[in-house]
């Protein structure tokens, strides 16, 4: 998810680390705080995979600044994650989120629409955070109100979800 924030966000233009922090911390950081402990070895590992690159700059009043810039490659393989997403990607819903933040850039309706669907056929199949067995247990089914709560939230969260996506669905097609 982090590796897809820093590419999706690079992509749209170069940035220095603050900035980038900032901005992933603003996609994804009410779930998954991101600190400079996490941020930095990424960005080094995606360096030395060559899918960014690091321009120093003189600092305004202390230290260097250092722009990052996706190379070509790193252009390849956002776009690469974004068309063939993990499914944990599809399921996760942080995770999906951050991947929907950048769909944008996949230059074809049709490829974007090919992931919407799998989104919806994972959204359309039966679940529940609680189970009897293998069946999925309903609100409606459960005495204890805060698990019903869960489960009220988490219907009106797919519905709107659902609904959103088929809009987008034929928008696309």
């Amino acid at each position: 998810m982090l590796e897809l924030a820093i590419l999706g966000f690079l992509y749209e233009a170069p940035l220095h680390g603050y900035q980038l922090r900032k901005r992933i911390t603003a996609l994804t950081g009410h779930v998954r705080p991101v600190g400079e402990s996490t941020l930095y070895p990424a960005i080094k590992r995606l360096e030395k995979a060559g899918l960014l690159t690091r321009e120093t700059e003189p600092g305004a009043a202390a230290a260097p600044r250092h722009t990052l810039s996706l190379t070509t490659r790193g252009r390849r393989d956002l776009l690469d994650r974004l068309a063939e997403p993990d499914r944990l990607d599809i399921t996760d819903e942080n995770r999906w989120f951050t991947l929907l933040a950048f769909l944008r850039h996949l230059p074809a309706p049709a490829e974007q629409a090919r992931v919407l669907r799998r989104r919806l056929a994972f959204l359309e199949e039966p679940a529940s955070f609680f189970y009897d067995g293998e069946r999925p247990i309903a609100a409606e089914e459960l005495d204890d109100p805060f698990r019903r709560g869960i489960l009220t939230i988490a219907r009106a969260t797919s519905a709107a979800e659902l609904k959103w996506l088929r809009a987008t669905l034929r928008s696309l097609e």
